[in-house]
């Protein structure tokens, strides 16, 4: 009980919101199997998990007090699984109606579940921003932040259309690499690809420097009392 309380402690304020929202999710899940019978959504319960590596390996920056060869690996094992939490966002494709369940309790489920694998990304390239801001000048974090956004859109189009996963890269390097060389050295074969890519991480991106602004004004909320729109 005494490591739980020490635990909880440790979360900060948007991560204890981050779990309620998942809890939230699962809950949904857990009543639709015992009301309906219906097992069709249980990927959520997977698909979350790997959404929570980013996370896990974001939060271990916080400990670390420089770049090195321990940094560069919890670094290359956030960007492998990053784009798993955005990823949930297009499980919004499975969304249909589902006799007898409901279609607005479903419809609550993928949404829901969207909004934690977007939460999810955030907070962690958030961490993972934070981190760099201590050790690197300005313009290369930007640089790095912005790159990580088409990384992120091209992490979830070759998993979702190319169906590979972030273990691919251990069990099954050699057609991984085969399909990303030919998609960098003939771009103007894959232009399906880049869209997607850019397209996505675009979206991502207008949406952490959206959320980024919100904490920035919530700060300065005393000295911009009256004012309506953020600067």
């Amino acid at each position: 009980m005494k490591s739980l309380t020490i635990m909880l402690k440790r979360i900060s304020p948007l991560e204890k919101m981050l779990t309620l929202a998942i809890a939230f999710t699962m809950t949904l899940l857990l009543v639709r199997v015992l009301r309906y019978h219906d097992y069709f959504y249980l990927f959520y319960i997977w698909n979350t998990f790997l959404g929570v590596l980013p996370l896990f390996f974001s939060r271990k920056l916080d400990k670390l007090s420089g770049i090195n060869l321990r940094t560069i690996m919890i670094l290359a094992c956030w960007l492998m699984f990053f784009p798993n939490a955005p990823y949930m966002i297009t499980d919004l494709f499975h969304f249909s109606e589902r006799p007898p369940v409901p279609l607005w309790y479903d419809l609550l489920i993928v949404s829901s579940a969207a909004w934690n694998g977007l939460l999810l990304g955030i907070i962690s390239l958030m961490q993972v921003e934070h981190f760099l801001v201590r050790h690197l000048k300005g313009p290369w974090v930007k640089v790095i932040v912005l790159v990580s956004f088409v990384l992120c859109g091209y992490g979830v189009y070759i998993g979702r259309y190319l169906r590979f996963n972030s273990w691919d890269a251990v069990t099954n390097p050699e057609a991984l690499l085969f399909t990303m060389a030919g998609h960098v050295l003939k771009p103007y074969n894959h232009l399906g690809a880049w869209a997607f890519s850019i397209g996505f991480g675009g979206m991502f991106g207008i949406i952490y420097y959206t959320l980024q602004q919100l904490h920035h004004h919530k700060k300065s909320a005393p000295q911009n009392e009256g004012r309506f729109f953020i600067s």
